[in-house]
């Protein structure tokens, strides 16, 4: 049972898709004020949509996977699960997530989940295998999860403060994607993905990543402005998170890639929403 559960959470990749949940719980706290019940409705209909993507996208790299130093021990790949179960068990979480959130949360929460599905397994994953640049199209996933919290509270989909929400993880996810494709550049050239490496060089794209690290830190200070944030300390609180980003950006652009390390940029970057996700929500809970 224990390896039944572990090959689970490989599948539906749980960190990433446990991250997805908290952005949903942003944007529903965003709205509400408030920690109610009835936001775990789509919490756990956005965590099962969003891990049946995440297995679908097992079946769907399945062959690529194998070819990759670190994605071959993946289940698919390792012989643990056949691509049959594969895509039954995507099938099922999928189908249970989209229910959740038509019959719980409305209907507008539910097509926000499943454009979110078919933008990330019908769109992006076919598209990264294409072209490098992928990544920016495919960085509207990151922007859905909020509005999906903030719709299911009761908001406006086209409200000024959740678009700019939406916005700011737009840009952040970019960022994070091309960091991690940075740094497992070899291994995405030896299954044959098309890499930043082979059209620009290393000067030019630590010049590329300094932009969008600092893009993402500007947003991050300029989220006051429209009226999301109500504390003074969470403002100052936004700035330092937001000068921190910038430093470690600073540090890409002095040290170049080759000698600056990635994976903790990576890291980096992931702290830096999630802090961004802790102060926003203290704002909107505890300092109302």
């Amino acid at each position: 049972m224990s390896n039944k559960i572990k090959i689970l959470l490989e599948l539906t990749k749980i960190r990433i898709t446990s991250f997805v949940t908290v952005t949903t719980f942003l944007g529903y706290v965003l709205y509400s004020h408030s920690l109610q019940i009835e936001m775990l409705i789509p919490l756990f209909g956005t965590l099962f949509l969003a891990c049946g993507s995440a297995v679908f996208n097992h079946y769907q790299e399945r062959s690529y996977d194998s070819l990759m130093q670190r994605t071959q021990q993946r289940p698919i790949p390792s012989g643990r699960i056949s691509p049959g179960n594969t895509l039954l068990i995507g099938s099922l979480l999928s189908v249970t997530g989209a229910s959740i959130l038509f019959f719980g949360s409305g209907l507008l929460p539910f097509i926000l989940g499943i454009i979110a599905l078919i933008w990330y397994n019908l769109i992006y994953t076919p598209m990264k295998r294409k072209n490098p640049f992928a990544v920016v199209p495919g960085s509207l996933i990151g922007a859905i999860p909020p509005m999906i919290g903030w719709t299911a509270a009761g908001g406006y989909v086209f409200d000024l403060q959740i678009l700019v929400v939406a916005f700011f993880f737009f840009i952040w996810q970019i960022p994070h994607f091309w960091l991690l494709m940075l740094f497992f550049d070899e291994d995405y050239k030896r299954a044959g993905f098309p890499t930043l490496s082979n059209i620009f060089s290393s000067e030019q794209i630590s010049r590329i990543t300094f932009i969008w690290m600092m893009a993402i830190a500007v947003a991050c200070i300029g989220l006051p402005l429209f009226r999301i944030v109500n504390s003074q300390l969470i403002n100052f609180g936004l700035v330092l998170t937001a000068s921190w980003l910038m430093w470690h950006a600073v540090k890409l652009l002095i040290h170049g890639k080759e000698n600056f390390n990635l994976m903790l940029a990576f890291k980096g970057i992931n702290i830096f929403a999630l802090t961004v996700i802790i102060l926003l929500s203290l704002d909107n809970l505890l300092l109302k």
